[in-house]
């Protein structure tokens, strides 16, 4: 008997002794400040902040600054004004611009997707002015369109002066505005490619070569953890903005202003944990299933396959129903139709409010019936 109250009195004991180092349901609060300066949770499939602390307030952000520099070079090779192995000459301004870099040659040649790469993997600051100039035509006109693009997606409280994050008096963003960039980041593929390398070596031209290792150590420490930027400077702390997955939920985690490395990817781990725990993604929308029911297509040669456009998840809480009601309008129900072409909407209301509206589009080409499709249908109808 006297064992076993030993037994329990020790199992009490570690118990007490771990529980401050747990990062599960219960022991992390949404609105519990964490050891920064601001921070920020938010799913990405819907844009909701689950958690926020100091979210508008004006800070630097260092390198954090780069998704931005990132968005807008993946918006370049999407719409074809740079590819993936388009070369692109380093001027002496780029070359020359120090803290983290991978230590460019001034007028060598450097392919877009070895530059993409030193900026997602190490952060460097020279391959990003390379971009920066070749998109811009000037660091100064990249960084305007930098702030013309953060702009459009509501990010109100930012303003950058360079395409780096390195320290400038004037420069500053917010946890919601990184959320909001991120999100747009978190759009492209390529990204997500890159964000998962941990080690690679950045060759130059001369047969030189640069070891290049990620700076997201929270690949490395949060399973979940996909992809996320860095950033730290002695104006603003340490700095950064990460994504993870389960299932169908993805959250971001955005943290400014933390004493150390340590205390930034903790308190993204944390919000992560308390995001999983707490709330749910659902798909209501599924852009790859063949809506069923849809209205009669007047004058069509063969079936109509209408889609959504994109799929549509909603946010809940575990165990409770997401309270998404979906309706179908269409507006074109007469042959012919083309593939791709819009026919109605999808409109997703909660609480009678409009939360989302869905293009629904045609699957395929639906032919309009000629003369002899209409006096075929006639005799077979008068035949049976």
């Amino acid at each position: 008997m006297l064992s076993k109250k030993i037994s329990i009195s020790i199992f009490a004991l570690l118990l007490l002794v771990l529980i401050p180092f747990l990062n599960v349901y219960g022991f992390v609060k949404a609105d519990e400040k964490l050891n920064c300066k601001a921070n920020l949770l938010m799913d990405f499939g819907t844009g909701e902040i689950l958690s926020e602390n100091n979210s508008t307030k004006h800070l630097p952000i260092a390198s954090v600054t780069k998704l931005t520099t990132l968005l807008l070079a993946f918006e370049a090779l999407e719409s074809g004004k740079l590819s993936l192995d388009q070369k692109l000459i380093a001027s002496e301004n780029a070359s020359g611009m120090g803290g983290s870099q991978v230590f460019i040659d001034a007028n060598a040649e450097y392919t877009v997707e070895n530059l993409l790469h030193a900026i997602v993997i190490s952060s460097a600051n020279d391959a990003c002015v390379v971009i920066a100039e070749e998109i811009g035509g000037s660091e100064q006109g990249f960084v305007d369109m930098m702030n013309d693009k953060a702009k459009s997606l509501g990010a109100m409280d930012t303003n950058y002066t360079n395409c780096t994050g390195l320290p400038s008096a004037t420069a500053y963003s917010c946890a919601k505005d990184v959320a909001l960039i991120m999100r747009e980041v978190l759009n492209y593929p390529k990204y997500f490619e890159i964000s998962k390398i941990w080690m690679e070596d950045f060759e130059h031209p001369s047969g030189r070569v640069t070891e290049m290792a990620n700076t997201n150590k929270l690949l490395r420490s949060y399973k979940a953890c996909d992809a996320g930027k860095t950033g730290s400077t002695n104006e603003a702390g340490f700095c950064m903005s990460a994504s993870a997955k389960k299932g169908d939920t993805r959250l971001i985690a955005v943290v400014l202003g933390a004493e150390n490395s340590k205390a930034r990817f903790g308190a993204c781990a944390d919000m992560f944990d308390w995001g999983f725990a707490n709330f749910v993604s659902t798909k209501i929308i599924d852009s790859n299933e063949i809506i069923s029911d849809i209205p009669q297509i007047a004058k069509a040669k063969n079936n109509a396959e209408f889609v959504a456009s994109e799929d549509y998840f909603a946010l809940c809480k575990k165990g409770e129903d997401a309270g998404i009601q979906v309706n179908y309008e269409y507006m074109k129900t007469t042959a012919p139709i083309s593939q791709g072409e819009i026919v109605g909407k999808i409109i997703l209301t909660k609480n009678n409010v409009v939360v989302k509206e869905i293009d629904i589009i045609s699957n395929n080409e639906v032919q309009k019936k000629g003369f002899k499709d209409t006096i075929s249908d006639i005799f077979n109808k008068w035949k049976y």
